[in-house]
């Protein structure tokens, strides 16, 4: 398979599905960027502000929305403002940055393990994250220090774990993915335990550690958003940078060195910047399971295993995917809010055994 154009032919000389977005993938990319914007917008615009007191939640109208945002006179509550501005906005974009994060983080983590089933919580990012926010709960540190404890906490413990899970995967100097994978399994194994041990302990504190299980877009504030920006623009933009050095590893790493790639160092860049997006992401919102997984094979499906426009349509798509997810998650049950991870985890879970299914059937990275 080509893994520039993507338009290699099938046992049967049949075109792929999607040959013309292969073609021409920039007006795809293009496309993914126009609904990026368009879901942004209309998150933003839906939703209840309730319930407030007894009867129904209170609906905000299209024209009052607008009004709200734009800061015109017009009928609207003066509080409408605040709701758009100080709550969903930075609610919407926390949910783009984060579904960015995981999918690019996921898309690279794929390729280094050659595996579609690969994800960013692979590593134990996810599970010392888990035991970091925990502990700031159980601590008492979110009272003590502030709204920052808790996702500083998590992503100091994020990146410890992932260090130990690589070097439980390193051997003199070499890092082996399948041991990688193993010790990453171990790790989050043992870290579980951990967590359940401090929600045991936690006793009627525990509801604070419940939702960050669950992952949650509830605590968004634009302190978060500034925080996140900068480190998911950089790291997302560093693996496309490497996208050539990605498809070559997709052939082997014998054949990517052959090519002119740097196998040890790929994996071990890799490794660390999907870890740092995946480790920023979760600090901030909870264990949001499945985007790095669906999203990066669902555009590999249409776009094809070219990395150079695989992680641009994976990162567009898994930022418009999570700010749907979380709109659903606020809206589907009037007055009330699930975690956003209850939504990924009900898309992502058919779809991951979709792919089980069909990886006895062929391959499909390509």
């Amino acid at each position: 398979m080509d893994l520039e154009s993507g338009r290699a032919a099938d046992r049967s000389g049949k075109q792929p599905r999607f040959s013309y977005l292969r073609r021409n993938p920039g007006l795809f990319v293009a496309s993914l960027a126009i609904l990026l914007f368009a879901s942004a917008l209309v998150a933003v615009l839906i939703g209840t502000l309730g319930p407030i007191g007894p009867g129904d939640p209170e609906m905000i109208s299209f024209d009052d929305a607008i009004d709200a945002i734009l800061g015109l006179d017009g009928d609207a509550p003066s509080y409408y403002s605040s709701v758009f501005w100080d709550v969903r906005i930075p609610r919407v974009l926390l949910a783009g940055l984060v579904g960015a994060s995981l999918a690019c983080a996921g898309t690279a983590m794929q390729a280094v393990f050659r595996n579609p089933m690969a994800d960013p919580f692979i590593v134990g990012v996810s599970s010392g994250a888990a035991v970091g926010a925990a502990s700031a709960g159980l601590l008492g540190l979110t009272v003590a220090i502030g709204a920052f404890a808790a996702p500083a906490l998590a992503f100091a413990a994020a990146i410890v774990t992932v260090f130990v899970v690589y070097w439980m995967g390193t051997v003199r100097g070499r890092m082996y993915v399948d041991t990688l994978l193993l010790s990453g399994v171990a790790v989050a194994s043992f870290l579980g335990a951990v967590v359940s041990f401090l929600i045991y302990f936690a006793g009627e504190d525990y509801h604070q550690i419940i939702p960050w299980l669950l992952g949650s877009l509830a605590v968004a504030r634009w302190e978060y958003v500034w925080t996140l920006v900068l480190p998911v623009v950089v790291g997302c933009f560093v693996i496309f940078l490497y996208g050539r050095e990605l498809n070559a590893l997709l052939l082997g790493e014998e054949t990517a060195h052959n090519l002119g790639a740097d196998p040890e160092f790929l994996k071990k860049l890799m490794l660390a910047v999907a870890a740092l997006l995946a480790a920023g992401a979760v600090a901030f919102t909870g264990i949001i399971g499945f985007v790095g997984l669906i999203v990066p094979h669902m555009m590999r499906i249409v776009v094809g295993a070219n990395h150079r426009i695989l992680v641009p349509a994976a990162t567009l798509f898994g930022a418009s995917f999570l700010i749907w997810a979380d709109a659903i998650s606020r809206t589907i049950i009037p007055g009330e809010e699930l975690p956003v991870g209850i939504i990924t985890a009900l898309c992502g879970g058919p779809f991951f055994l979709y792919l089980l299914r069909r990886s006895r059937t062929g391959s499909v990275m390509g």
